[in-house]
């Protein structure tokens, strides 16, 4: 579920799996290894669902800012 939501932000966002991952975990092979099956902590999962929530808010209040 939760990579799912990872791979839709990506699309949004055009942003790298890499970026993402080394911004929202702190790990730039976060999403690849969830690609080969990594579950991740619960902790790791609500601070990645967090990141992606905030970026989208901020990314959401600057297009509508011009």
């Amino acid at each position: 579920m939760l990579l799912r939501h990872i791979e839709r932000f990506l699309r949004q966002t055009n942003m790298p799996w890499t970026k993402f991952g080394r911004l929202a975990a702190r790990d730039p092979r976060f999403v690849a290894d969830l690609r080969n099956g990594r579950t991740p902590r619960a902790g790791t999962a609500k601070r990645v669902e967090a990141f992606m929530n905030a970026y989208l808010a901020s990314e959401s209040e600057n297009s509508h800012a011009h």
